[in-house]
């Protein structure tokens, strides 16, 4: 995989957090994902087909999910588990949608799923495709988070 598809999903990034959450992302160098175990004990993925098939996954630490979920709900939290799940789900599905806006540009026309999220540690994220994943780690006052994409 071309080291420019992590561009798109940088861009993405820092544009819905910031636009979400009012948070400044920083995103480390990408690298090659050796294994298949979640950076983060809360993670949202989604499947995708189009000219590639593969996966787009964001892990995040409990602490940096419930921190931004405040940040977009405001201290309205009434169930920490649903709403993590359902603002991490709805957070991957924005990152995604506007990183695939960023690869047409590139000529490569994906669709997405709707999001999974899975929570508890150490968790195994199941990659759609045989391709290793492209980690992208990224820092910002909520704390650390992973975004992970492969395609075949």
């Amino acid at each position: 995989m071309s080291p420019d598809l992590a561009k798109p999903f940088i861009s993405a990034t820092k544009h819905v957090l910031s636009a979400a959450a009012a948070l400044e992302v920083v995103a480390g160098p990408p690298y090659v994902k050796k294994d298949k175990i979640a950076c983060g004990c809360v993670s949202a993925l989604i499947g995708i087909t189009g000219d590639k098939k593969g996966t787009f996954c964001i892990s995040f630490d409990k602490n940096t999910a419930v921190y931004i979920v405040r940040q977009m709900l405001g201290d309205a939290i009434e169930d920490v588990v649903q709403d993590v799940q359902d603002a991490m789900g709805e957070i991957t599905n924005m990152i995604s949608g506007h990183a695939r806006v960023g690869l047409v540009n590139m000529g490569l026309k994906l669709q997405g799923s709707t999001p999974s999220v899975i929570m508890g540690d150490n968790h195994s994220i199941s990659y759609r495709t045989s391709a290793r994943a492209i980690a992208i780690p990224f820092s910002c006052q909520a704390g650390k988070f992973t975004l992970e994409f492969c395609f075949d």
